[in-house]
């Protein structure tokens, strides 16, 4: 592991890290299988992290559809949960920050940290304005230059970009299996949040967003 010294900026995802939006986009994701007939017990952890049209495949796997609809249908299913999420979040306000987040943020900002969003959501902006987090996030990837989602690292890489960075200079932070597996092969430093055993192969973990600090995060790289 690179030392704390090194390191110049931090990599956002934004679901599960910033904000809690998971259960809005499976609650969204729910509404759609619900309509196609597909029943997916695990559906809400099965589609974190990972993009729209990945999760829409997985649901028509789970139910034995992925080769009734053409790529135009899929889309316009991929566009009805969206149509869906948007309408949940609607309401979205800073309480809606996971514990610690905001003070983090204003640590990094205050310290000469770059910050860049890392998200596939293309609701992010939409998202950050909701939670008044927007001054933050000025530089952020756009999810229509990617080609590969996560587990790819390419958003991640893209993320040190915009901040003029080396990867190794940078943190990403997330709270998926998928992002954690494209934050170490992009070659930054991880950090997973959450059930550390689902996420072992994150450099540092800390079970929730409290716990995000530079001290603590500090204090580990430097052990």
């Amino acid at each position: 592991m690179v030392k704390f010294t090194d390191i110049k900026g931090f990599v956002f995802d934004l679901d599960g890290v910033v904000t809690d939006t998971s259960r809005f986009h499976a609650q969204a994701w729910g509404q759609l299988a619900d309509k196609l007939g597909v029943d997916y017990p695990g559906l809400g952890d099965a589609v974190k992290g990972i993009s729209r049209m990945d999760a829409l495949e997985m649901i028509l796997k789970k139910g034995g559809l992925e080769n009734n609809y053409s790529p135009a249908e899929k889309e316009a299913l991929a566009t009805e949960k969206n149509t869906n999420y948007i309408q949940l979040i609607q309401n979205m306000t800073a309480a809606d920050i996971l514990p610690g987040m905001a003070d983090f943020l204003a640590e990094l900002k205050d310290n000469g940290y770059g910050i860049a969003l890392a998200s596939a959501s293309k609701n992010a902006p939409t998202i950050l304005a909701k939670i008044g987090l927007s001054d933050y996030f000025t530089k952020a990837v756009d999810p229509a230059s990617l080609t590969n989602g996560k587990p790819d690292p390419e958003i991640f890489i893209k993320g040190a970009q915009l901040l003029g960075l080396a990867p190794t200079q940078c943190i990403g932070l997330e709270d998926a299996v998928a992002g954690i597996t494209g934050i170490n092969a992009a070659g930054e430093t991880s950090i997973g949040i959450g059930d550390c055993d689902l996420l072992h192969e994150a450099d540092i973990n800390f079970s929730d967003t409290s716990q995000v600090t530079l001290a603590n995060i500090k204090h580990v790289m430097n052990d």
